[in-house]
């Protein structure tokens, strides 16, 4: 037998159908023998209502208690009543301290040649537009040989500068001793 079918059987649903009907024939026997009216007399009847005023406590007959305050007593500030005109010794003179000296700037190579490093592909929308055009941009090595950063010095075209920083700061390099900044003139051409 399947689910429909065992759901249709009368058996299972006969007790809740009983019950519905008895609830129904006790909402009519109540309506008819005029229960509900009889509720709503009890309900209309006046309601009695009684004003209760509050018992006050006369006061206790006890004096205030009596509280002294101790004033600690006031002295004057001292006061100052010589003047000199002469004027203090003169301190030490001031020590000269020369500036820490400003650490060593990076020695600047152009087109150094790294160990690996991209180039940077032409963007799109230059190539649809035809444009072509020139970045010069500083790449700043760590002695370990890896690139800290891409700064772009000069550009004809801004469209290229996004793509050089990426290309080259992917670039390898030798380590050294001491870091170091390398210029390159990076040109884009269109090629037939």
């Amino acid at each position: 037998m399947d689910y429909a079918q065992s759901q249709r059987s009368w058996g299972k649903h006969a007790p809740s159908i009983a019950l519905v009907v008895i609830l129904h024939l006790g909402i009519g026997y109540a309506l008819v023998t005029g229960l509900a009216r009889k509720v709503v007399e009890v309900i209309k009847a006046p309601i009695e209502t009684k004003i209760i005023e509050e018992i006050k406590k006369p006061p206790p007959d006890l004096p205030p208690p009596e509280i002294n305050i101790q004033v600690p007593p006031v002295t004057p500030p001292p006061t100052i009543t010589t003047v000199t005109t002469t004027p203090p010794p003169p301190g030490p003179p001031p020590v000269y301290t020369p500036a820490p000296p400003a650490p060593p700037q990076p020695a600047v190579r152009r087109e150094y040649k790294a160990t690996y490093c991209p180039r940077p592909s032409f963007p799109r929308q230059a190539l649809r537009e035809g444009i072509t055009g020139t970045v010069v941009a500083h790449v700043h090595v760590a002695p370990t040989g890896a690139v800290t950063d891409v700064r772009i010095l000069r550009s004809t075209n801004r469209m290229f500068d996004r793509e050089v920083i990426r290309a080259m700061s992917q670039c390898k390099y030798a380590p050294e001793a001491v870091g170091f900044i390398g210029e390159y003139e990076i040109e884009f051409k269109l090629q037939d």
